[in-house]
């Protein structure tokens, strides 16, 4: 079993715990809703980037700095008049997923860059409804534009490269499921 499917397998439950709880379609269909989306995104991206930086990857993901998403939900707040200190000033999530090592930080990744994917399929709504696009107030759903597939594929390679043992498909497990809580908890309370 790939490590994508372990994963995949021992989030199920916090995947759809999660979307039933958040309802973001209904939170994208207003101005105010999806400002405090991104806001509240922006809080918990803002919090979980700092402790996770590419060298904790080694060679298993080297363009993790390019999948950072905290420049684009900062960019994506600027456009809907927020000042860039104002933005610095959010809230930030304070319960978060123990990343400390490589697999831990690539289970942390597999449930954010998933949620890049599902970006693509609420980015039209943010789209038509608010008049947004990919170059200005949705950044952050419109990911990676064409290359978001080859980035997941690239993030596949790296989650068997870099959690080749069991205990280290074990801790990307837990990993992931503690990031979906932290989600959930921050969000929803």
């Amino acid at each position: 079993m790939s490590t994508r499917a372990l994963l995949r397998s021992a989030t199920a439950e916090s995947h759809r715990r999660l979307e039933r709880r958040l309802n973001v379609k209904a939170q994208l269909s207003s101005r105010t809703g999806y400002v405090t989306y991104l806001s509240r995104m922006w809080g918990f991206y803002a919090a979980l980037e700092l402790p996770i930086r590419g060298p904790l990857f080694n060679t298993a993901l080297s363009d993790y700095e390019a999948r950072r998403k905290l420049p684009l939900l900062t960019e994506d707040l600027t456009a809907f008049a927020f000042d860039p200190t104002a933005v610095t000033l959010l809230p930030r999530c304070e319960a978060l997923p123990d990343c400390g090592d490589c697999a831990a930080a690539l289970g942390c990744l597999y449930v954010i860059e998933g949620a890049t994917l599902g970006g693509r399929t609420l980015f039209p709504l943010v789209e038509s409804h608010l008049e947004c696009s990919a170059t200005r107030g949705a950044t952050f759903l419109a990911g990676y534009g064409e290359q978001t597939d080859e980035m997941w594929r690239r993030l596949c390679i790296a989650l068997d490269t870099g959690c080749a043992t069991a205990d280290c498909r074990d801790r990307a497990a837990a990993a992931a499921v503690s990031t979906f809580a932290s989600l959930e908890q921050w969000f929803c309370g």
